[in-house]
């Protein structure tokens, strides 16, 4: 059995094997082709932390394959009551086929999936954010990018720059990432993604220049400066991002046909102008149209290899 906790944990073949499954369902649900794939399949859904596009895109997916979600709040569970997380693990794994949770620490998930008896599919944690990086990356496979791919990361050193850097070590594409001195990227997170570089051929930057980052790539990319949590330290958080907004006179630094991505919620003015956001160039929409795609693929990839020996 296995879990979806970080791109990490799998090779370029799977994760590739698990995008071209999640393209094939697209083509089919577009064809308005709704097949069962997971018949009578229940999905625990918890959400720690709140969200849109993950609760959308899982609930739906779940359905289009065959199954049902249940959506389950801190509230809803025994968590938010102050039950262990292993405790949790072992009765709901016992009553459902695959759980998703969005949460804080990685450490909790990674204890969820140790005592569980069913797939376990980050949602997102504080420390990554990989399903929304296959989603990103089917997005720059449509476009036609995902040959001699340059992608910039410019923003907070956070789970989405730490998922970018896991999927270029796998993959073996260049990434820059370009971020405010003391926003800097996990230090043990980033020593292992250079080590699998190693294998793969990637070759990742890291810098304190966004234009630097951005000059030649061929996808852009950003998230929020402050998440979920971190309101408290909005106005310090602005000040220390100054010139790190991609704006127009950003995108021209990077190559012609660059597209830019940005994993949502945007704050227009802040992380990314509304120009970018309105322009051609942006694919962020479709982007997160892809989390119920990608998110497919990874579900029935998963259930499939719960019955393999």
């Amino acid at each position: 059995m296995r879990h979806f906790l970080t791109l990490a944990d799998y090779s370029k073949e799977e994760i590739l094997e698990i995008l071209d499954l999640a393209k094939q369902i697209k083509d089919e649900t577009k064809q308005r082709e709704f097949k069962d794939y997971m018949p009578k399949r229940t999905l625990g859904m918890i959400f720690e932390k709140s969200s849109t596009r993950t609760r959308v895109s899982f609930e739906t997916g779940i359905y289009q394959l065959g199954g049902i979600g249940l959506f389950l709040s801190s509230n809803d569970i025994q968590l938010g009551r102050g039950e262990p997380m292993s405790d949790t693990a072992r009765v709901i794994s016992r009553m459902v086929d695959m759980v998703m949770i969005r949460t804080f620490e990685q450490a909790k998930i990674e204890e969820f999936a140790k005592y569980s008896k069913v797939p376990v599919i980050n949602g997102l944690t504080t420390e990554y954010h990989p399903v929304q990086l296959m989603a990103d990356y089917m997005t720059i496979q449509e476009a036609g990018l995902d040959k001699d791919l340059v992608a910039a990361y410019v923003g907070d050193g956070n789970n989405m720059a730490h998922s970018w850097l896991n999927l270029a070590a796998k993959l073996g594409f260049e990434l820059r990432i370009a971020t405010p001195k003391g926003y800097e990227v996990d230090a043990d997170i980033l020593a292992k993604s250079l080590e699998m570089a190693k294998l793969s051929g990637a070759k990742i930057t890291i810098t304190n220049d966004p234009k630097e980052a951005i000059k030649g790539a061929t996808v852009v990319t950003t998230d929020t400066w402050v998440s979920m949590g971190q309101e408290a330290e909005k106005e310090r958080r602005v000040k220390d991002f100054t010139g790190y907004m991609v704006d127009s006179n950003m995108m021209k630094l990077a190559q012609e046909k660059a597209i830019f991505l940005h994993c949502l919620p945007a704050y227009r003015g802040y992380e990314v102008s509304d120009e970018v956001m309105e322009s051609s160039q942006s694919l962020i929409f479709e982007e997160a149209e892809n989390r119920l795609h990608a998110q497919k693929g990874v579900m029935v990839w998963l259930d499939r290899k719960r019955d393999e020996v």
